[in-house]
């Protein structure tokens, strides 16, 4: 069973920074593309980050230049760095990642691991 576990959630003032981790076990394949959604209360989940093995990324406009997104392919591991977070960052960060063949798009991809809540306090 491929499982994606999440880490570094928690709570945080505004303007303070947080590193969410997400490893992935029990897969026999390389995961080809791994990010980052998130789901605020009575909001639909959408995209923070992506990033392909070959390192192209992508962000979402609100999070540009105080994100970032990086991974570790051979550990099938990814981070997100958040820096100068806002209130409106508050939300459920979920960790999704494809295999190769499904990473021609920004996904959403086929697994997701349970989510791990960022909250920001102002």
């Amino acid at each position: 069973q491929v499982l994606l576990v999440e880490s570094g959630g928690g709570l945080v003032q505004a303007g303070g920074s947080l590193r969410l981790s997400c490893a992935a076990s029990g897969n026999a394949f390389r995961f080809g593309c791994m990010g980052w959604y998130r789901q605020a209360p009575g909001k639909q989940r959408e995209l923070v980050a992506g990033i392909q093995s070959a390192g192209n990324t992508r962000y979402a406009d609100s999070v540009k230049g105080r994100f970032t997104i990086s991974s570790d392919n051979a550990k099938d591991t990814v981070y997100l760095q958040m820096n100068s977070l806002k209130p409106e960052d508050t939300a459920v960060y979920y960790c999704n990642a494809g295999r190769m063949l499904t990473c021609s798009n920004w996904g959403p991809w086929g697994y997701w691991g349970q989510g791990t809540q960022v909250t920001v306090s102002s």
